[in-house]
């Protein structure tokens, strides 16, 4: 008979017991003795096999709990199980349960806290040898849980074998299970101590997952040796690029280019790396902007809604590709920022929605914990371990895949309480207040956190509100980013283009308002994703006219954005003049490039990209007064702006002159400050851009007459 009370043996067997290691395993008897105790529902039989002879268990319970006795022993002593099974197949393992904590309780104290930067380094699923059994280590945050078990293809997916151990008031549950080895999947079944039910969930912070829709983790230790010191070196000395060219080309990888003669199946990492980096180098971009790689079930979001916030999508490849990726960026000198998702998380069952049965991530509230425009649910920034989840999250992509920034999505709703909402529908801060005070706290955290553990890394904003220093120190009372997206400037400009040039004059402050707060924040000008879908039309087809005046009208415009100050980011596509509305479920339609209108387009951003890293006047003071003076502002009647970009040496400048109308502009005067030659660097109009190749010939001469003086 069992030394085990009956109802302890029979919550044991069926998986409600909260504390299986004070059952099973070796234990001591007070009586004197040692008692070994296995639960194995599939067996036949057990035998203990130590250091003495082989020792048979006896069936303790009918659920599969088996118990051997040791009265001579004093000390717990090292021994394996061989399990027989109904069939005559026999397994030899080691006991889980014969292993100790390996949590320390430090780790579990800065987790608490929300202070532990590598907290990935701990929970999770970890390779690890212990004496001489190599094995896997779970560990799991679900404080509300009654009981917590890893299931996998190492233990048939049974609940009942290896329910794991309770670390009190952390809420932390952790197991070590030797013999369990890379690739296997697994989940944490997890019964809620709320309302009983039983939870099957993805690791929150897995490493690696299948292929949706299917939603197991994989355990996975993704070892890569990388090559890119050199590259690192000169990030650090780049200052965040402030007074650097920033040229960035923005990429959903599932839809840039796919392969049609199998059956238009996605681009593999290492295809990618081959494909789109030549690409974006012989075009002259500095970066590579990834629309959210993290592991997401469903394509349509586009990533941006994670399940995965530790894991690169398996849709491409597995996680060492990924950092194949990045690798090859840096040696070829183009920087890599992935958008990354911290202001909200879908309700899918296996994801973070209800961890434990209870608003773990989320609030419980729904005025406060969901997003109803979109689906998904907010994270509970208030709470430690859910802050600690993010920021360490962050940290994990600078540190393990080498990522060199951050686009924070999303980042204005996360800063108002009522974003999105009616009256009633939100709860005030405890001021009384609209502004998230949590969530304001922890992107500061963020900013201050990345840019002191990496150097020369970036976080980006993409911020859509009036919210002031949003990319100012966090010591001067700002959020902390290093840019901020200028979406005002983005819309005032496609609001522009979209008139007919007859009706533009009426239009001409959405030219030049952004002037008057240019300075205001670091901005990057952004033509991104998002103006290219949901019934927006390309950009192509935004503008009127025929395919001479599209393609006129976005020539002059991306000279816009290449002499207006801040940096620059374009999503593919825009480059060469993509006719169709985005769709992620399709490559782009690269035959466009057979035509010279076309090819003339993508022929000039390659240009306008060289020449404004060439030209210190069009990157060094973007973020400086100084660099900006206009000449002309006001000629509304022509649809003309110019005016003058200058370096950090004041002598050295550029006049950038723009003609928003398909009437040629002969004899117009534009004052400049120095008289001389002036080489024509990029004329938008020229031949092999696809124009008519008006133009003043390459040189311009002054003339002593008066202008804009």
């Amino acid at each position: 008979m069992s030394s085990v009370a009956d109802n302890a043996l029979d919550a044991l067997a069926g998986a409600r017991h909260a504390d299986p290691f004070s059952i099973l395993g070796p234990h001591r008897l007070d009586r004197g003795g040692v008692v070994v105790r296995a639960l194995r529902p599939a067996a036949e039989s057990i035998v203990v096999i130590g250091q003495g002879p082989d020792v048979q268990m006896m069936r303790a319970h009918a659920g599969g709990i088996f118990e051997a006795a040791f009265p001579q022993d004093s000390q717990i002593f090292d021994y394996r199980l061989r399990i027989t099974y109904p069939d005559g197949s026999t397994e030899e393992i080691d006991d889980p349960y014969r292993y100790g904590r390996i949590i320390g309780d430090y780790d579990l104290y800065l987790f608490g806290e929300g202070k532990h930067t590598r907290i990935y380094d701990k929970l999770g699923a970890h390779l690890l040898r212990i004496g001489n059994s190599d094995g896997v280590h779970f560990a799991v945050w679900a404080p509300n849980a009654e009981r917590v078990s890893v299931i996998g293809d190492f233990n048939g997916w049974d609940g009942r074998v290896h329910a794991m151990r309770y670390l009190g008031a952390s809420g932390v549950w952790e197991i070590f299970i030797p013999g369990a080895h890379e690739p296997q999947r697994y989940k944490f079944e997890i019964r809620s101590r709320a309302h009983g039910e039983v939870l099957l969930k993805a690791d929150p912070f897995g490493f690696a997952f299948e292929m949706p829709p299917l939603s197991a983790s994989i355990v996975s230790r993704p070892e890569y040796r990388w090559g890119d010191a050199a590259w690192f070196a000169e990030r650090a000395a780049c200052n965040t690029w402030l007074d650097k060219p920033m040229s960035t080309y923005e990429v959903h990888l599932g839809s840039w280019a796919r392969v049609p003669e199998q059956n238009g199946r996605y681009l593999t990492y290492r295809e990618l790396a081959a494909r789109l980096i030549p690409y974006v180098k012989e075009l002259g971009y500095t970066h590579i902007e990834l629309l959210p790689v993290m592991e997401h079930p469903f394509s349509g979001s586009w990533g941006y809604q994670v399940t995965g916030f530790f894991a690169p999508t398996s849709r491409f490849g597995p996680p060492q590709d990924f950092k194949a990726f990045v690798d090859t960026c840096h040696q070829n000198h183009i920087g890599v920022i992935l958008d990354w998702v911290p202001g909200h998380f879908p309700k899918d069952a296996h994801g973070l929605a209800r961890f434990d049965g209870t608003a773990l991530y989320e609030h419980q509230d729904p005025r406060q914990g969901e997003h109803r425009d979109w689906g998904t649910l907010i994270f509970n920034y208030g709470r430690n371990e859910v802050r600690n989840f993010l920021l360490s999250n962050a940290l994990f992509w600078l540190d393990e895949y080498h990522i060199d920034g951050l686009r924070v999505d999303a980042v204005a709703s996360m800063l108002y309480l009522d974003y999105s909402r009616r009256e009633g529908e939100w709860v005030p801060n405890r001021f009384g207040g609209r502004e998230n005070l949590e969530a304001i706290e922890c992107l500061r955290e963020l900013n201050s956190l990345t840019h002191g553990h990496q150097a020369g890394s970036i976080t980006v904003a993409e911020e859509s509100t009036a919210f002031p220093s949003v990319s100012r120190p966090t010591y001067l009372g700002g959020l902390g980013f290093t840019y901020k997206w200028n979406m005002g400037w983005m819309n005032d400009t496609l609001e522009y283009v979209r008139q007919d040039p007859v009706f533009r004059r009426y239009h001409h402050r959405h030219l030049t308002f952004s002037l008057l707060y240019a300075f205001t924040e670091n901005f990057i000008l952004p033509f991104s994703h998002d103006e290219v879908v949901h019934g927006k039309g390309s950009m192509w087809g935004k503008i009127p006219g025929d395919e001479w005046q599209k393609a006129a009208t976005l020539r002059v415009l991306y000279g816009f954005m290449y002499t207006h100050p801040g940096k620059k980011l374009m999503f593919m596509g825009l480059e060469f003049g993509q006719q169709t509305e985005w769709n992620h479920d399709h490559s782009l339609d690269w035959h466009l490039l057979d035509r010279p209108l076309h090819a003339g387009l993508r022929k000039l951003i390659q240009d306008l990209n060289w020449h404004y890293g060439a030209e210190p006047a069009l990157h060094q003071c973007d973020f400086d007064p100084s660099g900006f003076h206009w000449i002309d502002c006001n000629d509304a009647d022509n649809s003309v702006v110019s005016f003058i970009r200058r370096a950090k040496n004041p002598a050295d400048f550029v006049v950038s002159v723009l003609n928003f109308t398909p009437v040629p502009r002969h004899g117009y005067l534009v004052g400049v400050p120095r008289e001389g030659s002036y080489v024509e660097l990029v004329n938008s109009d020229a031949e092999l851009y696809g124009g008519g190749n008006v133009g003043n010939g390459g040189l311009v001469f002054t003339e002593a007459v008066a202008a804009h003086g």
